[in-house]
């Protein structure tokens, strides 16, 4: 069975070949819990970034041509090797980003789905027929086409190291689109990889480039026109400035946000306190539809503050490589101290700790699982994505209520409603200001093909294999 050691890679994939040195700098990779370095890949140079972005107008030149068949015989041949070393890609994912091994082979089985949809896509995806048999359009027919759009530049986060970067590559492979992927520096080396299968499937040289770059090679590629889509998965202070500098090229921004449940009385209160804590604290909390706020109605609120108290203190913290532990590492150091401090901001200001409210473990970035209320705007842990274990409860005069106080955010990504009444279902789908209503369940909940993302600051466009596919092909209307 192939190891970590075996599918490492520590070398940039450009145009087809391994890059072993750069810009003269190096990026050094850490295990997140015990704090040793797994490998250095090198920053590229300005000279490589070019022959990268230059391969992946080659590379598009070649894959937009191939049939749909053939776009889809490669992504199962990627699905394939990529299944054949599954347990490997589940403890580098484990090791280089902190997540519990139970959760990075949860992330791993989400990779095959992904390529497995992104498969199925490639041969179904399509335009539609247009009606214009009437008026001065009597006797024509019309239909669209869509063709890929161009080459593709992506940024990936760091908290889903491999399958939020296959959220990118595999609807662009099936689209007929190169792609030029940059992974984040805290978690690289999971796409770097992947971009060994790539290789030995036998994609044409520059259809995928992936690669470690500082910040000016980075913006050189955001800014580049020969790339037509420009996609971003990171915080908003990041991606709403890249859309600045990047042109005239389409653009795809999921920023996060700090997501919110409702409870209302006609709830199963021990389902919704148990899937509460799961959404809150799975994965220290470190994932952009993590629940942040709770938000439940009066008559039921001591009940659930004291269920999902006592699910909380049940939640398992500390080496992600045991099973039995759903909370592991904040990323860094830097992360951990700002969690904290936005804590003790939030306390200074009247909140009161329910639970947890404290570093537990600092030699490994581990920060308790936390429970606030008497929480209010103005505080970080309110206004801002805290990206750690810590989530707000309060009460809610009313399920209307419930809502403006979801609302009252900058941000608008997926909300959970707990409810078994369908006039409450019906009043969240059309008032929630967000990209996604979960009907009782977290708003962590996420299927790989459905269409996922955010209004306001959580972002723009729509991921979701198909959804992407038609972000980055262009409708080309014909008329006979």
């Amino acid at each position: 069975m192939p190891t970590l050691q075996d599918i490492l890679n520590l070398e940039n994939y450009i145009n087809g070949a391994y890059y072993n040195e750069g810009n003269g700098k190096n990026l050094a990779v850490y295990d997140k819990y015990e704090n040793t370095l797994i490998g250095e890949v090198p920053f590229v140079s300005e000279a490589q970034m070019e022959e990268a972005i230059a391969s992946s107008v080659d590379g598009f030149n070649i894959i937009r041509k191939w049939s749909a068949g053939k776009r889809s015989e490669y992504l199962m041949k990627l699905k394939e090797a990529f299944e054949s070393k599954k347990e490997a890609f589940a403890e580098l994912i484990a090791c280089e980003a902190g997540k519990p091994l139970s959760y990075a082979k949860g992330e791993v089985d989400r990779c095959i789905v992904t390529l497995e949809t992104a498969v199925r896509e490639a041969i179904r995806f399509s335009g539609e027929m247009v009606p214009l048999d009437y008026n001065n359009g009597e006797g024509k027919t019309a239909f669209t086409k869509r063709f890929p759009i161009g080459p593709i530049a992506a940024i990936s986060p760091f908290n889903f190291p491999l399958n939020l970067a296959l959220h990118k590559i595999a609807p662009a492979l099936a689209a007929g689109c190169s792609i030029t992927l940059k992974p984040a520096p805290q978690s690289p080396l999971t796409a770097l990889a992947f971009a060994k299968l790539v290789d030995e499937v036998g994609y044409p040289a520059g259809v995928v480039n992936v690669l470690v770059a500082d910040i000016p090679e980075a913006e050189k590629m955001v800014r580049d026109d020969r790339f037509k889509f420009f996609s971003f998965t990171g915080s908003p202070q990041v991606g709403w400035y890249l859309k600045t500098i990047c042109g005239k090229k389409k653009v795809a921004l999921e920023l996060g946000g700090n997501a919110a449940v409702i409870v209302d009385d006609s709830a199963n209160l021990k389902e919704a306190a148990k899937l509460t804590a799961i959404g809150a604290f799975l994965y220290a909390g470190q994932i952009c539809i993590s629940t942040q706020r709770i938000l439940v109605v009066d008559s039921v609120f001591d009940e659930f503050k004291s269920l999902l108290t006592s699910e909380i203190n049940a939640v398992a913290a500390g080496n992600p490589m045991e099973l039995k532990n759903s909370v592991g590492p904040i990323i860094d150091k830097t992360h951990l101290n700002r969690i904290d401090d936005w804590v003790k901001e939030a306390v200074e200001k009247g909140a009161e700790v329910l639970a947890g409210g404290k570093i537990l473990d600092e030699e490994h970035n581990i920060y308790a699982p936390t429970l606030l209320t008497n929480t209010g705007k103005g505080m970080k842990v309110c206004d801002m994505e805290v990206f750690g274990p810590v989530a707000t409860i309060e009460k809610a005069k009313s399920f209307e209520d419930a809502i403006a106080q979801t609302n009252d955010s900058v941000f608008g990504l997926q909300a959970g409603v707990f409810t078994n009444r369908v006039d409450h279902m019906k009043y969240a789908h059309k008032e929630l200001e967000v990209g996604g209503v979960m009907i009782n369940n977290i708003p962590g909940f996420r299927i790989d093909s459905m269409p996922y993302g955010g209004v306001k600051d959580s972002g723009l466009g729509r991921e979701g294999i198909k959804y992407t596919m038609e972000e980055i092909t262009e409708p080309r209307l014909m008329v006979y």
